[in-house]
């Protein structure tokens, strides 16, 4: 009877927990409600500022890249399997959009008929294979919008 052989992507790092070893990477992304494009420089920079707090609520999570664009937010994350993903995308929603609106007034006017910020979907994958693509894809989104990059996925 043959060995049995662990195979893994020498790109990937595998994370260790008490009782798992995995490699769970994730591309997130989702839209502020109505895909309003209220995510300017300020917001941008208080939202930077905001990922890592509610990460380290949950350990093991770990933000690989992120880029935030005026209507959406791209994340690669590594999230262990303790975690549900869709828990943790909802835990990152609900305490940004709080603190956001609390911070800056205006949100508040923009969204006056609900005390909303975020849509209520979301886009996640898996980060296989193609981790250095996608990895790139989130890092030089702006230069790819704006027409000066091409990257093919």
């Amino acid at each position: 009877m043959p060995e049995a052989v662990l195979w893994y992507n020498e790109n990937m790092d595998i994370h260790l927990s008490a009782h798992a070893a995995y490699c769970a990477e994730y591309h997130i992304v989702w839209i502020p409600k109505y895909r309003r494009r209220i995510l300017n420089p300020g917001v941008a920079q208080y939202l930077t500022k905001l990922l890592p707090k509610i990460i380290r609520q949950m350990p093991g999570c770990i933000i690989l890249e992120k880029n935030i664009r005026k209507n959406h937010v791209h994340l690669a994350m590594v999230i262990p399997p303790k975690y549900k993903v869709s828990e943790v995308i909802a835990r990152i929603k609900q305490f940004t959009s709080s603190k956001l609106r609390k911070r800056f007034v205006w949100i508040k006017k923009v969204y006056w008929q609900e005390p909303v910020l975020w849509s209520p979907g979301y886009f996640v994958s898996t980060i296989g294979l193609n981790k250095e693509k996608i990895l790139a894809y989130i890092k030089y989104q702006e230069r790819q919008d704006s027409g000066q990059a091409k990257l093919a996925l």
